[in-house]
């Protein structure tokens, strides 16, 4: 944070001795939150960290009064302005929220109303609270998303959310969120689904926000490196009760907890991975030969010309039999979209071979087939899980489709799923809202490998996961890989897991693969410039080496990826500064591709 801080002085938000059960409906209550505390002042930020089923979403959650109807508040209270939030009647708590005291939550899917397009959303908000009217609403949500970076807000306020990116969601929700300029802004993991890049722009403008209004932000992160960016001072939870509480400073140079040490020393750090062997005399299991992807776009008028967006431009690689590839870059780069593309999810050029047979244009039997060995992990654990269904017949399914295995058989090897991915068997009998975030991610990992397949595209399998539970799943899939020979497309924007877990890294730029390689050579000696763009907006756990991120801000122009239909790109031409590292040739300074 700017070093310039306002001084203490009474705070704007006080949560006192605050305690939260869960009822079970047979008379008995969990205790969820047990005595929470804190202050948090004006022009300050305070990071409640810990992992998935802490209790910190919560926690928020009752600041909010948004608690389901099970949660029971035995103790406590929170005040803001003096004013006791649990005692206001809902109207008077519902002209607070959003206009004073506003939150940005974790899954902007379930968050965004589906039926109504990003404007409309942002306009509705604005006359909710009486900010505007007429054009003036609309302008002012044009304003807000240039505020948070969108590009091409033009199209993006007349698009709906299912067509956005995860990244792009979130920047809409934390517009909704900003565009009243709250006193008190909850940020509940706000930049997990976003990539290195995106995450660094968020965070610094939420910092001049803060420096222009004073703003006091409650940020909820299992993310280290967020923390020690971010915070003053750090609230450690776990299992519902504070474990350490302390100035960011001194919780990351002294932690007192034996649970805070746990938590640091579980974080992966930049650098620190050993080089994992080379896969280049593994026989390829997987050839991506000039892969197109193109959206058509609809006309604004019978007269306009027709256009397309290239969301994905002649990306060609290779995956060998137990290798991990990572696949990197910005929000909307194209990295899901090349992966929904190999797994025949939509129309697209060019060849996806499997052990050397042709998966374009597979259907029916054929496609259902090659769905046994390739299979994927899906970036929005909620979007991906049926919700009328119980997590035992949703990891169970795989197999049923495939007649693998009778009702005991399924029962056995869901339980097994279960446990593998840190849950108990008993969550088979549960319903998917049941869970948290993180949760929801291992349900969905646990479903993938039910199959046992040969290769499996992973789309951000651990964005979710707090850092203890997710070194548990990537060792996970490492034994897998030793194990069965397992093949991974790693989509990912958490650089030190890559670089923990894959053998090559392919960084994708506009559609594009911009430069490819090993670890070694693309994350230590990167070539192309926005590979270095990529690696220095990267948080570190080290409140001694914080990032200057305002640079990021004026980063510059992405190239319009829409085109006249039928426009044909010139091929990049790569250059090969090592053996086996390719980087795209561009102009000295210059990102530009097409």
């Amino acid at each position: 944070m700017n070093s310039s801080k306002p001084p203490r002085n009474a705070p704007v938000l006080a949560v006192e001795r605050l305690s939260i059960d869960i009822s079970h409906g047979t008379g008995s209550a969990q205790r969820v939150v047990d005595d929470l505390s804190f202050n948090l002042q004006a022009g300050r930020t305070l990071c409640i960290a810990g992992e998935s089923g802490s209790g910190k979403s919560l926690s928020s959650l009752a600041i909010m009064g948004l608690l389901p109807k099970v949660a029971q508040l035995p103790s406590g209270a929170i005040l803001y302005q003096d004013r006791d939030l649990l005692g206001l009647p809902d109207r008077q708590m519902s002209r607070l929220r959003g206009r004073d005291i506003a939150m940005i939550f974790q899954e902007p899917m379930t968050s965004l109303n589906p039926l109504m397009s990003v404007g409309k959303q942002l306009e509705e908000t604005i006359r909710r609270h009486k900010l505007d009217e007429g054009g003036g609403a609309t302008r002012r949500a044009r304003e807000i998303l240039e505020a948070v970076r969108m590009p091409h807000v033009e199209k993006r306020l007349r698009q709906y959310p299912h067509e956005l990116s995860g990244g792009m969601r979130q920047r809409v929700m934390i517009a909704m969120a900003m565009v009243c300029r709250p006193k008190v802004l909850i940020a509940d993991e706000p930049t997990t689904a976003l990539d290195v890049t995106i995450q660094a722009q968020i965070l610094e403008l939420m910092r001049e926000l803060q420096q222009e209004l004073g703003t006091a932000l409650l940020m909820i992160t299992h993310d280290m490196g967020v923390v020690a960016e971010m915070a003053d001072d750090v609230v450690v939870m776990n299992r519902g009760v504070v474990e350490e509480q302390a100035g960011a400073r001194e919780l990351f140079s002294a932690p007192r907890s034996d649970y805070t040490r746990k938590l640091l020393a579980a974080v992966p750090r930049l650098g620190t991975a050993p080089e994992l062997a080379s896969q280049a005399q593994r026989p390829r299991v997987l050839e991506v030969g000039d892969l197109n992807v193109r959206f058509p776009v609809q006309r604004q008028s019978p007269f306009a010309k027709a256009t397309e967006v290239h969301a994905v431009e002649g990306v060609s690689f290779a995956l060998g039999a137990g290798e991990t590839l990572g696949l990197v870059g910005e929000s909307g780069c194209g990295k899901s979209t090349t992966g929904k593309a190999m797994m025949n999810m939509l129309a697209y050029s060019g060849s996806v071979k499997l052990d050397g047979r042709e998966l374009n244009g597979l259907k029916g039997g054929a496609l259902k087939a090659i769905r046994r060995e390739i299979q994927m992990i899906f970036q929005d654990p909620f979007a991906a899980l049926n919700q009328r269904k119980t997590v035992g017949e949703l990891i169970g399914e795989p197999l049923l489709v495939h007649g693998l295995a009778d009702s005991a058989g399924r029962r056995r090897r869901v339980a097994e799923l279960l446990e593998q991915v840190g849950l108990s068997a008993a969550a088979a009998a549960r319903y998917p809202h049941q869970f948290s975030g993180g949760q929801r991610q291992r349900i969905c990992i646990a479903r993938a490998l039910s199959l046992e397949p040969r290769v499996i595209i992973a789309d951000e399998p651990v964005s979710a996961l707090d850092v203890s539970v997710q070194a548990q799943v990537l060792a996970l899939m490492k034994s897998l890989q030793d194990r069965l020979g397992l093949s991974y497309l790693f989509i990912s924007h958490d650089m030190a897991v890559v670089e923990q877990v894959c053998h090559r890294v392919a960084v994708m730029y506009c559609g594009q693969i911009v430069e490819i390689g090993s670890c070694q050579q693309v994350l230590h000696n990167p070539q192309h410039p926005y590979t270095r763009r990529l690696l220095s907006a990267v948080p570190m756990p080290d409140v001694d080496h914080k990032r200057d991120f305002r640079a990021l801000l004026q980063a510059s122009e992405v190239p319009d990826p829409i085109k006249p239909r039928g426009h044909q790109p010139p091929p990049l031409e790569y250059l090969e500064p090592q053996a086996g590292h390719f980087v795209a040739r561009t102009e000295e300074g210059s990102l530009s591709l097409y």
